[in-house]
């Protein structure tokens, strides 16, 4: 970072840091239709299917839905399933107040998500989350994941500010190479004063 740049503009996760226990309460309820825990983290988090297709925008939600339901054996549908991960998600409170009083103190907020079309309309349906943030990029729109610097790319040019202006937080520290590595001031999301204490190093103060 430079030591001259001011920080113009915030940018969240979404799970883990804005909403909480939406993957472990999905993977819960999984396990409970008797799909073992093993094959329910497979096809949900770590598959080519998700990570490589769905979440870049290759495949649509019944592309998917139907391909998890035929490994699961679950005869269910993409709304059934998104029921049932909305419904065991919530956010937490003091990052949603944050995000709200940085955005009235002036500075921009944004978020980069890995992320599919059905978790993003279900959760904004039901908590409306994309009203509190200025920038949006999500990598089944950009076409690429937080594994790629093209999503940080997108992230820069829409913010419309520097990359040392920008600061980037996740709570998995491999997905803050690539954003790191155009300039991006980066840190591993580990707890709300964490992260409060990180900003205010940047000269963040809210």
């Amino acid at each position: 970072m430079l030591e001259s740049a001011m920080i113009k503009a915030i940018t969240f996760d979404l799970e883990g840091v804005y909403f909480v226990s939406g993957k472990a309460n999905f993977i819960k309820k999984i396990v409970e239709m008797g799909i073992s825990e093993e094959q329910a983290k497979y096809v949900f988090l770590d598959s080519p299917e998700m990570k490589e297709f769905y979440k870049t925008g290759k495949w649509g939600d019944s592309e998917y839905w139907n391909w998890a339901a035929q490994k699961w054996g679950l005869n269910m549908t993409a709304d059934e399933f998104m029921k049932i991960y909305v419904d065991g998600c919530s956010t937490d409170d003091k990052v949603v107040k944050v995000v709200r009083e940085l955005r009235e103190k002036g500075f921009k907020t944004m978020i980069c998500t890995d992320n599919f079309p059905a978790r993003i309309k279900g959760m904004q349906d039901k908590f409306g989350f994309l009203d509190d943030f200025d920038v949006k990029i999500i990598s089944y729109e950009v076409g690429a994941t937080k594994a790629s610097p093209m999503i940080y790319q997108e992230l820069i040019n829409q913010s419309g500010v520097l990359p040392e202006e920008i600061v980037f937080s996740d709570d998995d520290e491999k997905k803050l190479v690539a954003a790191n590595g155009l300039g991006i001031n980066t840190f591993v999301y580990e707890n709300f004063d964490q992260f409060m204490g990180e900003l205010k190093k940047l000269g963040v103060e809210i």
